[in-house]
């Protein structure tokens, strides 16, 4: 049995579709936008079966757009590029490579780190509503997923990545010349998790004390 999609989803999706558009007009590297836009397509082209289907709370649909709203603007300056120092400068006359000694671009950590504290709340939501798991199960495979989804995407990356000549491959993964990228890739993706995993505890806490008083 088919379910409507709330309002409020269609404007994300509708949302994002413009931001892959965008984003992928005034790309840096084209080609390999149009890799990185891939999967937000294809979520774009079965969103609304799979919420017809498999619904989800407005909270866990904000998260996956919020995710993927991040990921059209990484894609759009090849990560390694994206102008975050030179956006906080005209706001604030500072920016974080100075205040923070950085020797590189480090938004793809942040998109790794966001992509395992958002995607807690959505998992965690699937398990219990639609595999049938108790909360206390949820809790488990969230992080999990989490782990288990961002060692097998850094393989994709790795595989996808000795297809390309060395320049094309440099500037898709975003190494920035550092030989453990992967390995804090994933570091920042289950610092992420655990992070979400720990609100989600504090806040079940939290609804707990309230409903005793």
């Amino acid at each position: 049995m088919k379910t409507p999609v709330p309002i409020v989803q269609r404007w994300m999706i509708g949302i994002l579709f413009v931001a892959m558009l965008v984003t992928g007009w005034y790309a840096i590297y084209p080609s390999n936008t149009v890799l990185q836009h891939l999967p937000t397509a294809v979520l774009l082209v079965a969103a609304v079966p799979l919420l017809q289907h498999w619904p989800l709370g407005n909270a866990s649909a904000a998260a996956i757009f919020a995710f993927f709203m991040l990921h059209a603007l990484g894609a759009q300056y090849s990560y390694s590029f994206v102008p975050y120092d030179a956006w906080l400068r005209a706001i604030t006359g500072t920016d974080l490579s100075s205040h923070f000694v950085f020797v590189r671009n480090h938004y793809d950590r942040l998109v790794h780190f966001c992509f395992g504290l958002l995607a807690i709340g959505p998992v965690r939501e699937i398990a219990r509503r639609h595999l049938g798991l108790s909360s206390r199960g949820a809790a488990y495979i969230a992080p999990e997923f989490v782990f288990a989804f961002s060692a097998c995407y850094e393989i994709f990356e790795w595989t996808l990545a000795v297809t390309m000549s060395p320049a094309d491959a440099e500037a898709y993964n975003g190494q920035q010349g550092d030989p453990f990228d992967s390995q804090k890739d994933m570091a920042m993706a289950a610092l992420g998790a655990i992070v979400g995993t720990m609100l989600f505890y504090l806040r079940g806490r939290f609804i707990a004390g309230r409903s005793r008083q």
